[in-house]
């Protein structure tokens, strides 16, 4: 059900960068993060009436231990990759019905290395599905990238470019994990993960930290003169015959996948479109997935990926800016931070404090997607 969500703003946003920090809790790294939003929004934790915090693996709401024992209430949320954006929707969602007038969004997680290990149980899919390689999610996405790019005529190069184009971004980026460019050949010579996807085209768990804190718009410039509007919001699960995680189908044009519900409704919301946005986070698990979400997500048609990558609309100074701070591929997936560090991305985008990855012509609005198995995706319009 679409609401206007043009009285809630983000007035602090805060990272710890990601990467590997050992012997550091997901807590510890939550923390950093939220101590830096607080600076940025010019309050205390005092201040905070509501918090969520979105892991994977952690229990946040320990951190008040550290943070100020104020008996704020504190939630924890668990919703996979889109965990971040449900803290944040809900974060919204409790200002919107008057709980609180601030709240506060944290997410952290400190994954150990290598894939994830899921029991396909947990997600109410047959045991078969790990014994046949189904739940180990870039097979998944290798498949669906084989099929969506067959199917639409985009030869793997555009593929290569976005992962590319992310490792560049990543190099102007202070925060990131890597941040050494890649050329074309090293990564299309990369190893081969799973066909066709290689090495360098995936993103890694790692480690990592985010926050942001809203408020209602009426009291917003007490913390900050540069609030950031948040005018759309939306979470959305997968329906019968879309081609998810886990769940594929055959059949996956009969329902429009999580993605595009959520985008639809955010833009709805928002009363905005694709074509008012000046700077994108899109969830880029894999490059392949990167160029499938341009269309599930509105910003194209099937098959036109390939045009808007080769012709430079995508990159930092083209019309679609898109992972301006090297997304996944750059940054890595602590799970439950991702989608706030999407948001932490476009707040100081539009706030032009981007630094060398700053999108030229004073960018006025900007749209977060996170997009997580079994099926569940999170979008936001920000605008300044």
């Amino acid at each position: 059900m679409a609401q206007n969500f043009e009285d809630i703003c983000i007035v602090g946003v805060g990272l710890c960068p990601f990467g590997r920090h050992p012997g550091k809790t997901a807590v510890e790294l939550g923390i950093v993060a939220t101590n830096e939003a607080l600076k940025d929004a010019a309050m205390d934790w005092s201040d905070i009436q509501l918090a969520y915090g979105a892991s994977l693996e952690a229990v946040l709401d320990t951190s008040v231990a550290h943070l100020g024992q104020t008996g704020v209430s504190f939630i924890n949320v668990r919703n996979g990759c889109a965990s971040a954006g449900s803290a944040l929707f809900s974060a919204a969602m409790a200002i919107r019905a008057g709980q609180c007038e601030v709240a506060i969004a944290i997410g952290a997680d400190n994954h150990e290395r290598g894939a994830f290990r899921t029991d396909p149980r947990v997600w109410g899919i047959p045991q078969w599905y790990a014994e046949m390689g189904f739940v180990v999610a870039p097979q998944f996405f290798a498949m669906k990238t084989q099929r969506y790019f067959h199917e639409h005529g985009i030869p793997l190069e555009t593929a290569i470019k976005v992962a590319e184009r992310a490792f560049r971004n990543g190099s102007l980026t202070p925060h990131a994990w890597r941040r050494e460019p890649l050329s074309f050949e090293t990564i299309a010579t990369s190893p081969m993960i799973c066909d066709p996807l290689r090495k360098f085209m995936l993103t890694n768990p790692c480690a990592g930290g985010g926050a942001a804190i809203l408020c209602r718009a009426d009291v917003a410039r007490r913390y900050t003169n540069n609030p950031i509007k948040l005018s759309g919001i939306s979470i959305r699960t997968r329906r019968e015959d879309t081609w998810e995680v886990g769940a594929p189908s055959i059949a996956n044009e009969l329902n429009p996948g999580p993605s595009t519900a959520a985008s639809r409704e955010a833009f709805e919301m928002a009363g905005m479109g694709p074509q008012d946005m000046d700077v994108l986070q899109l969830q880029d698990t894999d490059s392949g997935t990167e160029v499938i979400h341009y269309e599930e997500c509105g910003f194209c048609e099937p098959g036109e990926q390939t045009h808007l990558v080769n012709s430079g609309a995508t990159e930092i100074d083209g019309r679609l800016p898109v992972n301006t701070d090297g997304g996944l591929l750059a940054n890595g997936e602590p799970v439950g931070a991702s989608g706030l560090r999407q948001v932490y991305e476009v707040v100081q985008q539009l706030r032009g404090r981007a630094g060398q990855r700053q999108v030229p012509g004073n960018p006025r609005a900007g749209f977060t997607h996170v997009y997580g198995g079994p099926g569940v995706s999170a979008v936001t319009i920000l605008e300044r």
